[in-house]
């Protein structure tokens, strides 16, 4: 046997027999490093005659080839096993019950969605959904916004190209909607008065600071019938209050304001005390605004194909996010999307806090802090 084919029998041996990949290595570099056992039998080969030179060479080029595969094969399986030593070592037990400070919380944006539909469900409302991209018809023309109005602007509004193969178009192109008042308009193209939902989604506006996101969510409502009043406005939103606030005899007042698709058009406040420390709703002599409302503006029922004539109707509009700010004392909004697991420690709902009106509204445990 020559002298290189027992090297090579003595580094297969070798690969063979490494039990980590440290060791698998150190072979390695021993027979094909710089200064390995086949790196300088090549360097014998220039002191050669030509005839021995170009057999020795083409023995060695064999040997170092079939050196390298092996090394490769060994690594995979060394790898393998390592990695499968490394997972029974990490193995976790499911089925062991969980630590009391993982158990999940109930954003409050969520609790809120709960005690908005409970109330309103109890009145008779529907819940009614619809597309968060809106043409304009929706979401601007059918509700009597006209082409010039400032919400209509592209620093208040984001709009979304309906042809990505042409230029931008802001006449023609869709909107991510900016409020839930699409889907009454939607609502009322399919269904005839009368009429009784909430729209509860998310809605979008390019704004950003302590008490505005450019996502944030919105309840919408929307009676139409033969005999509504701008009374029965007043009733329902005074009713929705008292409830969600759960305060019995809640101080409010409704102020003139204006909006393009509701005539006349109204701003509601409630009873409040405010104090560099604290709000306390329901006593005290300061007021703080909670939504927006009104009688529904004859020109959004034409535009939905009911007659203004033998129908009228009332909206009104609140922010979700405002009202779990006011009612769980939350004093940034931002804070609400920011996936802070100590945030929602603080002002989460344990699990099976469910809110019904038949077991209070706030659940069987209020908040978990």
């Amino acid at each position: 046997m020559s002298d290189i084919e027992v090297i090579k029998k003595e580094i297969v041996e070798q690969i063979t027999n490494a039990s980590d990949l440290k060791a698998l290595d150190d072979v390695r570099v021993n027979a094909l490093g710089k200064k390995g056992r086949i790196t300088e039998l090549l360097k014998t080969l220039g002191s050669m005659p030509m005839e021995e030179r170009i057999e020795f060479g083409k023995q060695i080029n064999a040997v170092k080839a079939e050196l390298d595969t092996l090394l490769t094969n060994q690594k995979q399986v060394l790898e393998t096993k390592q990695l499968n030593e490394k997972l029974k070592k990490e193995v976790i037990d499911v089925t062991l019950p969980c630590r009391p400070e993982t158990q999940g919380r109930i954003h409050p944006i969520s609790k809120v969605y709960e005690e908005v539909v409970a109330i309103f469900s109890e009145m008779g409302f529907e819940v009614a959904d619809g597309p968060e991209i809106e043409d304009q018809f929706h979401n601007f023309n059918a509700l009597n916004t006209p082409p010039n109005h400032p919400a209509r602007q592209m620093q208040d509004t984001f709009y979304v190209n309906n042809d990505v193969t042409k230029e931008f178009d802001k006449d023609s192109a869709y909107v991510v909607r900016t409020q839930t008042s699409s889907v009454q308009i939607r609502t009322m193209e399919k269904k005839q008065p009368p009429i009784r939902i909430i729209a509860p989604g998310r809605t979008y506006r390019s704004d950003y600071d302590a008490t505005h996101t450019p996502m944030f969510h919105q309840v919408e409502g929307l009676v139409v019938d033969k005999k509504t009043t701008m009374a029965d406005l007043k009733g329902c939103l005074y009713d929705f209050m008292k409830e969600f606030f759960e305060v019995d005899d809640l101080k409010v007042r409704f102020r003139p304001s204006f909006f393009p698709f509701t005539e006349p058009s109204a701003e509601m406040d409630i009873g409040c005390l405010k104090s560099k420390t604290e709000l306390k709703i329901g006593t005290g002599n300061d007021w703080l605004e909670v939504l927006g409302c009104g009688m529904v503006h004859p020109n959004v029922l034409k535009a939905c194909g009911i007659d203004p004539e033998e129908y009228q109707g009332f909206a009104f509009g609140v922010g979700m996010d405002r009202l779990a700010m006011l009612k769980y004392g939350i004093p940034d909004l931002r804070t609400f999307f920011e996936s802070d697991v100590r945030w929602i420690k603080n002002y989460g709902f344990a699990p099976l806090d469910i809110s019904a009106m038949t077991l209070g509204l706030s659940g069987n445990g209020g908040l978990t802090r």
